[in-house]
């Protein structure tokens, strides 16, 4: 894996400061992700000094039930990102690459690997919708909804801004949000490991088989 350390603090003052418009047009706007691989650093992850408290997350997943993130993951290896399935472009493309890289490991250990997509437009993604989009990439992929001020709050303990729904310039409706995917230990249930919207499936290949062990890639 591609890696730089990074200090938790500097992560938080990075998402304060940036965000990404998914499929806005808006290139003024970089992703938080790419703050924390800037000064000429093309670095695909961040390997964290303090790891993220996995957030206290109660939603609703793809079958209307209730979904406690803390405590249906505990154990084990989990990525969770957070974006909005009308996105054309960054959050496509990273569930994709994370599809094909879980693809890549041994069935077992596919079967412990959890992916938790937590939607940033939760009036347009219900869990039907979210059942229907994530079934095109993995089935087996978890999909959450919610009250959007929960879903703020949660994504806010990892450093990660997120904005509601609203039009753009152009009168389309996007979703503001920071672009990272988070992996949780199975070992301690910390979030250690920060992947940019750069990352690859290349890379994602690499990591996983150390993430689904708990180890540092």
């Amino acid at each position: 894996m591609r890696k730089k350390t990074y200090v938790v603090a500097a992560l938080f003052a990075a998402a304060a400061l940036t965000l990404s418009a998914c499929g806005s047009g808006d290139d003024s706007n970089k992703p938080v992700a790419d703050v924390s691989v800037a000064a000429g650093s093309d670095k695909a992850a961040t390997v964290l000094d303090t790891p993220f408290e996995k957030p206290d997350l109660v939603l609703i997943d793809t079958n209307g039930k209730k979904f406690d993130l803390r405590a249906q993951t505990k154990g084990r290896p989990t990525l969770v990102y957070f974006g909005y399935t009308h996105c054309p472009d960054v959050c496509p493309l990273t569930m994709n690459n994370l599809a094909v890289a879980k693809k890549q490991l041994p069935k077992a250990e596919q079967d412990k690997l959890r992916v938790v997509f937590v939607t940033t437009d939760p009036d347009r993604d219900t869990p039907a919708a979210l059942r229907t989009w994530l079934k095109g990439i993995d089935s087996d992929f978890i999909g959450l909804t919610g009250d959007f001020s929960t879903i703020q709050a949660g994504a806010r303990t990892l450093g990660i801004s997120i904005e509601a729904t609203s039009k753009d310039k152009n009168g389309k409706l996007v979703s503001v949000h920071g672009t990272q995917v988070i992996a949780f230990s199975p070992k301690t249930d910390g979030g250690y490991v920060l992947y940019g919207e750069d990352a690859t499936v290349d890379d994602y290949t690499k990591d996983l088989p150390k993430i689904v062990e708990g180890k540092t890639p």
